[in-house]
Formats: structure tokens, C-alpha cells, sequence
């Protein structure tokens, strides 16, 4: 975040319109073709600015300032357009007025001590005094306050910039914190905040970035670096998948034989976790089982599961011995107290025993533990789903939220997935695949992973191309679960939102700096459609530019 400064003009006395004057016309999310209002246009002395307004938006009262002065004539600003940002505010009220923009010694006030951290973090990008909670209202203030709000968007912010004060109040502190993101965007390079009230929220809960460190050790700082990212463009969650075949990426105490010799160590892991927390961004684990463990394998080669001709299945444990159940356990039991926000993945996909015609032929020891378990009808699915409910009795333990990938809810199943997991719909390739309204009409409720837009997979194997910006931009929402087509608008409140997913399958073929820079604009169409899946205002060629004023 640049910190330049300009030092506010002179008075310019000239009679035109008190600053501050609103007019009540709102404009939706990312009209106006510039951002408003440059200090060189004009702005009115300090006192001038102070005294246009008696108060601020969530109520605080003008104290301390004794009678103000009659006004001294002032210049004419003429309608502020609406902010220029990624994600689009969603409404925008304009005015007639300065703006505002920081400037040293100008104070970021918090009404209550719980807006601490937002404080002191939009008080450093911007460069202003952090002042904590006091009752005066000073020219130049940036106000932080919660308002209760029942039954609001507990996201939703709103901003009002009127009289060279910005005040930003939600129901939650995610909220005020997503309004210091706008005012942040806002007045980067210089710009100016225009005149008038911001309302905002996202339309999705869920808006996720997902990060396969099992087959590519990416570096602490390098993940630090995207969750800074994400936060200021508005992103949750940030995924981590760190166990598969090629790799187990984070310390561990209970089962140090599997972790690789590039990882992540708990204390790395814990400010990954610290920053995220204090960006709203809640950190979701993966240990994808009974699939993909490979790593875990490699150190307990008699976990692995084999056919009825001893060929073994890749990355697959044999679900019918306890010994593979009790080390899926354990690690997730350690890891919960390491990752303390409230989802998690349990994965479930890809399990090798249901990817061949006939499971219970090819594993009769995997047939032999359902029948023994479900009676003569037992079948492979029915003990894989089985499996699954398991783990998720594990985690649920932990009081955490399920997801787990589509094609682990099987439809061949007497057994029926625990009715609290959420599924991560990200293709309709699998074995037995279903679409997405076969999840939607059982009342599941889902995120959007869809492999057609949102998956960038390193090297491109099996017909994946890496997803362009401008095609999420123009084509995606979040009811494009599958493929390029819609679901009906009833299942709207069940898709909770989307994730941009990174898989390293052939982990070599970019460097961590060749994936920041791929993901740069797909990400922010992603964050775009997810807070307002509607027509976007501007075109792509201008959202690139935008994002390029940015940073």
C-alpha cells in the first residue's frame, strides 16, 4: 500500500456548495468510469471540513469541539461517483464534497476495544495514528465501530465519507474489517475516497482459496504472502490440502515417521493460522482419506490395500484393518488443536477400491468386512461411506463443519453419508458421477469447486487447462456448479459460495513466483462473482486495468 501524501490545499474561497451535501442517488456496484475526486481539485481547509457535519455514521456525537464557526463560502464539488475496487462496492450514495484521504497525524478512532487490530492494521497501511477509543471527533478521523445490527449480513459494512471523516460500521468486526479493505483500495497511489455512503456485503459466505501443499512444498512466506492477498480482496478461507501421495507437509507429534523433509513446522503453521485469524480469513485442513495417503503409506506399507491378485491400489488404505482408521484418527485429533477455525475437509474422493467395475471381485477383503459389518448385502460402498461417517464423528468431536469432495458421497450406498456434511462439488467425472441437483434436492448444502473455472492444475494433465480471469468474469457464478450450466435459482441459498483451487499434479512445472502471478487475475474474478454474482459493471479490459492501479 503506497503511503503518499499530499498536503491538503489551501482554502479557495469561492462561493459554490457546502461541502458535504449529500444528494440521494445511489448507484450500483462499479459505475463511474474514474475514481472521483483528486485533492487538487479543491477540499477546503481542515476546520471547513471538520464543521460540515455534526456527527458521524453510527452516531458518536461532535463533542469537544465547541460552537463551530459560521461557514466561510466554499468551493463547488461537483457528484462523487462510486468506488473503484475488487470486489465492487454493491451501492453507493453520492455527494457533493472532498473526499477523503489520509494524511500523517490523522487518527483511526475505534469505539469499542474489540476493533483493536483492525485499527492498528488499516492505521499502518495508511500511515495515521492508531488512538484507540476517544470520544472527540477530529477533522480527518477514520471511526471504527461495531452497531449490533441484528439479523444484518454479519459481513455487511457501511462507510460514509462526508466532511473530511470516514466512519466504517458493521455488525460484526469481519465487516469493519471488509470496509477498511474498500477505504484501503480506495486511496491507494494517492486516490481519494469520494463523498458519500458505501453499503456493501457479499452475496456468498464462502469465498475460498484452496492450496495443495501435499505435492509442492510451497514456503511459509510464500502462503503469508496470499493470505494478505486474499484478505484484501475480501477472500474467508483459505484451504490447505497438505496430505497425499507425494507429500505430508506438516509437523507432527503422534506420527513424525510420515511427514516429509519439506514441511511446514507447527510454529510456521501457527502464524499462518495468526495472520489468516486477523484478516477474517479462517484456515480449512485437509487430510483427504481413505485416498490419497500415500505419504502416510510410504512409512506403513502394511496399511496398504491390495487386490484379490496383490496388486496394490495407489494411495489407498485398506479400510477393513483398524490400524488404518486409528492413524487417520490420530492425526486428526493433533491436528485440530493446531487449526482452530470451525470447517474442515475430510476429502473422501478417489478411493481406488470404487474406481474399478466391480469392487467387491477385485477386494474381497473389503466385501468380506461389509458383510460382516451391513449383513449379506454389505457391499465395498456401503464400508467406504462408512468410513467417512467415522471420521467425521472425529472431527465432530472437535465441534468443527464438514465438507467433503462429491464424488465421496456415493450414490451405490445403503449407507447413507452423516446428514452435517457439506459437499465440496468440484467435478462430474467420477465413478457413478451425479449432478450437482442430485446433492441439492437431498437438502445437502455446497460449495462450488467447479474443476471447469476454478481449477488450476500445474502442468495441465488430463485435459485440465489453467483457468483464465476474463472467462470466470464473464461466464461463471456461483450456480455454475458443473460444467457451464446453472442450477435451478431454488438451490441458490444451498451453494454457500466458491473456491479457487491450486492442485499440484506435476509439481515442477511452475515455481511458486509463476503461480502467484497465474492465479493474480482469477482470483479476483473469483472474489468478484462471489461477492456479486450479477453482470459485472465494468468490462474485463477495464477490471485489468483496474486491478493494474491496484497492485
Amino acid at each position: 500500500m503506497s503511503q503518499h501524501r499530499r498536503r491538503r490545499p489551501a482554502r479557495n474561497v469561492k462561493t459554490g456548495i457546502v461541502v458535504g451535501t449529500a444528494v440521494a442517488v445511489t448507484v450500483g456496484a462499479g459505475v463511474g468510469l474514474g475514481l472521483w475526486a483528486s485533492g487538487d481539485n479543491g477540499g477546503g481547509s481542515a476546520q471547513e471540513q471538520a464543521s460540515s457535519s455534526s456527527g458521524t455514521s453510527d452516531g458518536t456525537a461532535s463533542a469537544g469541539r465547541g460552537t463551530a464557526p459560521t461557514p466561510s463560502p466554499t468551493r463547488s464539488y461537483p457528484l462523487s461517483q462510486a468506488p473503484r475496487t475488487i470486489p465492487a462496492v454493491r451501492s453507493h450514495t453520492a455527494a457533493h464534497g472532498p473526499g477523503w484521504r489520509p494524511a500523517r497525524g490523522e487518527r483511526v478512532v475505534v469505539a469499542d476495544a474489540k476493533l483493536a487490530d483492525e485499527g492498528r492494521l488499516i492505521a499502518s497501511e495508511l500511515g495515521l495514528t492508531y488512538a484507540g477509543e476517544q470520544k472527540d471527533v477530529r477533522a480527518g478521523d477514520l471511526r471504527l465501530a461495531v452497531n449490533g445490527g441484528a439479523g444484518a449480513n454479519p459481513e455487511s459494512y457501511t462507510m460514509t465519507v462526508r466532511g473530511g471523516t470516514v466512519s466504517i460500521s458493521g455488525p460484526t468486526d469481519a465487516g469493519v474489517f471488509y470496509g477498511t479493505r474498500t477505504l484501503k483500495q480506495e486511496v491507494h497511489g494517492g486516490g481519494t475516497a469520494p463523498e458519500g455512503v458505501v453499503k456493501d456485503q457479499p452475496a456468498k459466505a464462502v469465498r475460498g482459496f484452496m492450496l495443495d501443499i501435499a505435492r509442492k512444498n510451497f514456503t511459509a512466506k510464500w502462503i503469508e504472502d496470499r493470505v494478505r492477498e486474499l484478505g484484501d480482496l475480501k477472500f474467508n478461507e483459505l484451504g490447505l490440502h497438505f496430505s497425499d501421495d507425494q507429500g505430508f507437509r506438516v509437523e507432527s507429534d503422534t506420527h513424525p515417521e510420515i511427514v516429509s523433509q519439506q514441511h511446514l513446522t507447527k510454529a510456521e503453521v501457527k502464524r499462518i493460522v495468526a495472520l489468516a485469524q486477523s484478516r477474517h480469513i479462517t484456515v480449512v485442513p485437509e487430510i483427504d482419506s481413505p485416498g490419497h495417503l500415500g505419504a502416510v503409506i510410504a512409512a506403513h506399507p502394511d496399511l496398504q490395500l491390495r487386490n484379490a491378485g496383490g496388486v496394490a491400489a495407489r494411495g489407498a488404505v485398506d479400510i477393513s484393518k483398524p490400524a488404518a482408521a486409528k492413524i487417520v484418527d490420530d492425526l486428526l485429533n493433533e491436528y485440530a488443536g493446531l487449526f482452530p477455525g470451525g470447517q474442515w475437509n475430510l476429502g473422501g474422493d478417489e478411493y481406488q477400491a470404487l474406481m474399478v467395475s466391480n469392487p467387491q471381485a477385485s477386494y474381497p477383503q473389503l466385501a468380506a468386512a461389509a458383510r460382516q459389518k451391513y449383513g449379506s448385502g454389505g457391499t465395498v460402498s456401503d464400508l467406504t461411506t462408512a468410513w467417512l461417517n467415522d471420521r467425521a464423528a472425529t472431527v465432530r468431536a472437535h465441534g468443527r463443519t464438514m465438507r467433503a469432495w462429491n464424488d465421496g458421497f456415493l450414490a451405490a450406498s445403503s449407507v447413507q453419508p452423516a446428514k452435517d456434511l457439506r459437499v465440496g462439488y468440484w467435478t462430474g467425472k467420477e465413478y457413478g458421477a451425479r449432478q450437482p441437483v442430485a446433492y441439492l434436492s437431498a437438502g445437502r448444502k455446497l460449495v462450488n469447486y467447479n474443476d471447469e473455472f476454478l481449477y488450476y492444475v500445474l502442468g495441465q494433465p488430463n485435459n485440465f487447462v489453467y483457468p483464465t480471469g476474463q472467462r470466470i468474469y464473464e461466464q461463471w457464478t456461483p450456480r455454475v456448479v458443473r460444467g457451464t450450466v446453472s442450477v435451478p435459482a431454488r438451490y441458490d441459498a444451498q451453494i454457500l459460495g466458491g473456491t479457487f483451487a491450486v492442485w499440484c499434479d506435476l509439481s515442477g512445472s511452475q515455481t511458486q513466483a509463476q503461480v502467484a502471478a497465474g492465479i493474480r487475475m482469477p482470483l479476483r474474478a473469483t472474489v468478484q462473482k462471489l461477492w456479486d454474482p450479477g453482470r459485472p459493471a465494468l468490462s474485463w479490459a477495464q477490471f485489468t486495468a483496474l486491478a493494474g492501479r491496484l497492485g
